[in-house]
């Protein structure tokens, strides 16, 4: 595995840039530009990665609802999603990501129809029609896991990979995403296992986080810093490590660099307590 995260540090070249993630320890990196960026410039950045054989992990296309109820709104969402697939492809990244999309107003938020035929049909579409219009050479589009929509499950991730049928569409394990319910929090390392065990061979890219239950009757599941929570990290690290040695594990959602510095200590102590590289 290689791990990797955010980089605060400014950067304005290439060289910089892969500095930044030598100081950091990182072996995996977010896409260091944005959709539009000038060829030449992601060239630069493809070869410095590449030079410095570093994995570029993935571009999210966050922000953007691609089965949203105004037709406008979907068809600039999936055109979005797209021109970052046709970026991660160029720069060498393993896959660009987004969420499935709501129904409702917000382009992650629930609402009742997210789980309905209709809506997942329309997720198969808007995946197909984003893979279509690019046709990547190497990355991946994936769809990050989410308690309020599709994929939220190992089962519905399995039947949306069959349903879109196309080899560039893969996977992105979230596993803290998945941990929707008191029954899920109490076996985590089930869940671990058994997502690992039906997709792995399709992961793309991991986000390393941390979830915590509260003691309320009401169940309330807040994401945590990894080593925080209640994820078992032996267990993933574990059963990630039989998959491709380059799998890039991503740190995120964390307050600022010293945050990001412990997470990644943790991940690293546990990853020698259980006898794997990242």
């Amino acid at each position: 595995m290689r791990l990797g995260g955010p980089v605060f540090a400014d950067y304005d070249t290439p060289a910089e840039w892969i500095d930044a993630l030598d100081d950091l320890g990182y072996r995996a990196a977010y896409c260091p530009v944005e959709p539009g960026a000038e060829p030449e410039t992601v060239r630069a950045y493809r070869e410095a990665a590449a030079e410095a054989d570093v994995e570029i992990a993935e571009l999210g296309a966050w922000g953007v609802n691609p089965v949203s109820p105004d037709p406008d709104e979907r068809e600039e969402a999936v055109a979005a999603c797209a021109r970052h697939l046709e970026l991660a492809d160029a720069i060498g990244a393993n896959c660009a990501v987004n969420v499935a999309g709501s129904r409702g107003d917000s382009w992650a938020g629930p609402h009742p129809a997210n789980f309905d035929e209709a809506t997942f049909d329309l997720v198969v579409d808007s995946v197909q029609e984003i893979i279509d219009t690019v046709d990547p050479d190497s990355a991946s589009y994936t769809l990050e896991a989410m308690p309020a929509m599709v994929p939220d499950s190992v089962g519905s991730y399995r039947r949306l990979l069959d349903a879109v049928d196309r080899d560039a569409f893969a996977v992105h394990f979230d596993p803290v995403n998945l941990v929707a319910s008191p029954r899920r929090y109490a076996d985590t390392t089930g869940l671990i296992e058994a997502f690992v065990d039906e997709l792995g061979e399709r992961i793309q890219c991991v986000h390393l986080k941390d979830v915590a239950m509260g003691d309320d009757p009401i169940v309330h599941l807040s994401e945590v810093p990894p080593g925080e929570g209640n994820l078992d990290y032996r267990a993933l690290l574990r059963a990630l490590d039989d998959l491709d040695d380059d799998l890039p594990v991503m740190l995120e959602h964390l307050d600022g660099p010293e945050e990001y510095e412990r997470a990644a200590d943790h991940v690293r102590s546990v990853a020698d307590e259980v006898g794997v590289s990242v």
